[in-house]
């Protein structure tokens, strides 16, 4: 009887640490501003509690309710459900929508990044309006990479996590493939021969062909001054002071500073 009383109260033990998990991580993703990662649940934790384990529950817990907890971008966050969306509209800030180019072009970065200007325009088939990239980058869908290492080394582009957060992606290869596409009807008739859609990839790394993107000389000009600010002496006003007031040498009085 006493090992079977030490067995259960060690039962209770663990589990209410991991119901004080659960109700830790519950109060740490309501009030995040952002997703938040398990690492930084896991910092939180008792002793012996697993992180993953904790959010399968709450994750479980919250799939009937009026807010689901997701997995986006390798983090996790509350969303409302999925059905009860459009019942929030007029209550929810309506973003700024994206035009066809831009969306378009976002498609052809998400699934082609690291990809240049030069080869947006290529697949597009038109000129890529200077604007568009301006839109997606200020709306954080889109970042800078790096440099192509070819004549003019131009920048390439790729997706952030702002993007899979936005279209509800846990990471970029969960995009949809082309049998995808056309089960959903977005190809009409028979997918041509020789028609792919290349697996997306949104490795950080730069790739063999990218250089890192240089500082701005601007950035570079104001960073040598201020250190140059640096290595100068700092002013001392008592010794100004004392110079001031000090007395001539030529004999006469000193001036006052009126």
């Amino acid at each position: 009887m006493p090992a079977m009383r030490v067995v259960s109260e060690a039962n209770d033990d663990a589990e209410r640490r991991f119901a004080q998990g659960v109700r830790i991580a519950e109060a740490m993703l309501f009030a995040a501003d952002a997703p938040l990662a398990a690492e930084e649940i896991a910092r939180r934790m008792p002793n012996g509690v697993e992180a993953e384990a904790v959010l399968g529950e709450l994750e479980r817990l919250y799939r009937p309710r009026g807010v689901n907890l997701l997995r986006l971008a390798g983090k996790w966050m509350f969303r409302t459900a999925p059905d009860l969306g459009h019942l929030l509209l007029k209550e929810s800030e309506q973003a700024r929508k994206l035009s066809r180019a831009a969306l378009e072009t976002l498609a052809i970065i998400a699934y082609h990044q690291p990809v240049t200007r030069a080869e947006i325009e290529a697949l597009r088939g038109v000129s890529a309006n200077k604007g568009t990239l301006d839109v997606l980058l200020e709306a954080g869908f889109v970042r800078l990479r790096g440099r192509r290492r070819t004549p003019g080394r131009p920048v390439t582009f790729g997706t952030t996590e702002g993007f899979l957060v936005q279209f509800g992606l846990d990471r970029i290869s969960d995009l949809p493939g082309l049998d995808d596409i056309a089960g959903a009807g977005l190809v009409e008739g028979q997918v041509p021969a020789g028609l792919g859609i290349p697996l997306p990839t949104d490795d950080p790394a730069l790739r063999a062909d990218e250089d890192p993107l240089e500082p701005d000389l601007f950035d570079l000009m104001t960073e040598a001054r201020l250190d140059a600010l640096a290595e100068e002496a700092p002013l001392d006003p008592d010794g100004l002071d004392a110079q001031d007031n000090a007395p001539p040498t030529d004999g006469t009085e000193p001036r006052g500073r009126g």
